[in-house]
């Protein structure tokens, strides 16, 4: 009881239900997540028309290409949980077989976390997109994340998944489909945005010489900014992930993961070299 870590201060019978809770809830998110998809399909088609609905349809159609995908996956993972709890608890009870594993358990539920909110996300930044008030980069961090977070709860069922399982070979293809409808939504988003972006701001018929050089000297300066501030962002990226591997070292240390160096066994020294015969 002492070396069982500290990190969830809850009851043993609240463990394993929780569980189910946060399975549940992410389901529930995903469903939700579909129905306002379908609701921001149809305010797409009566108020835009041309280039922005087709791009907005496609964009719209690859987001719930990809929920669909995320719920068979949660639903696949809920039934190799129950495998595998099934299957290792013994005479003991669900919960106390969560409370056994706890470290197990935290990882299933915050794996469980980061795909229910990876998916309301990515609905939030489409209803941006759609609105002509978010970003399109939204949406590829979105994706990026949900397949990250995907990745995260596979491994935490592979864990204590017997190796000849069907549920955990039907969650590894699961993962493999978000992945792809995830690489699916990153290329219609890219692909919208070009079409959107080349029509708004290609039209250059009309224009003066005079206005013409204007513009140009404006983009120049636009692109030596972008150039600098995407370099400052590359470096407070890259000191966000070096605080990120740090921190999580530290826990791992605060848990009693680390193990101590092996001692250098003796007897197998190298031999020093012999003397050269004159």
């Amino acid at each position: 009881q002492e070396l069982r870590p500290k990190s969830l201060d809850i009851k043993q019978e609240e463990l394993g239900d929780m569980v189910e809770k946060e399975m549940a809830s992410t389901s529930e998110a995903i469903e939700d997540a579909v129905r306002r998809i379908e609701e921001m399909m149809s305010q797409a088609r009566n108020e835009s028309s041309g280039v922005k609905l087709e791009v907005n349809e496609r964009i719209l159609n690859s987001c719930t290409d990809l929920m669909k995908a995320i719920r068979l996956l949660v639903m696949t993972s809920t039934n190799l949980q129950k495998e595998i709890v099934e299957s290792g608890r013994g005479a003991a009870t669900t919960q106390e077989f969560y409370a056994k594993n706890s470290r197990w358990t935290e990882g299933l539920i915050s794996a469980s976390k980061a795909v229910g909110w990876g998916a309301t996300q990515l609905v939030e930044s489409a209803d941006r997109v759609v609105l002509h008030t978010g970003k399109y980069e939204e949406l590829i961090v979105c994706s990026h994340e949900i397949a990250a977070s995907t990745a995260q709860l596979v491994a935490a069922s592979k864990v204590k998944a017997e190796k000849s399982s069907k549920n955990l070979g039907r969650l590894q293809e699961c993962s493999r489909n978000v992945n792809e409808m995830a690489a699916n939504v990153v290329a219609s988003t890219k692909s919208g945005q070009e079409q959107i972006e080349e029509k708004d701001t290609m039209d250059f018929s009309g224009m003066s010489l005079i206005k013409l050089k204007k513009e140009e000297m404006e983009t120049q300066v636009k692109v030596l900014e972008l150039e600098k501030r995407l370099e400052g962002e590359r470096v407070r990226l890259g000191e966000l992930r070096k605080q990120h591997y740090a921190l999580a070292g530290a826990c791992d240390v605060e848990d009693g993961e680390t193990k101590p160096a092996p001692a250098p066994r003796r007897g197998i020294l190298k031999k020093p070299p012999l003397a050269q015969k004159p």
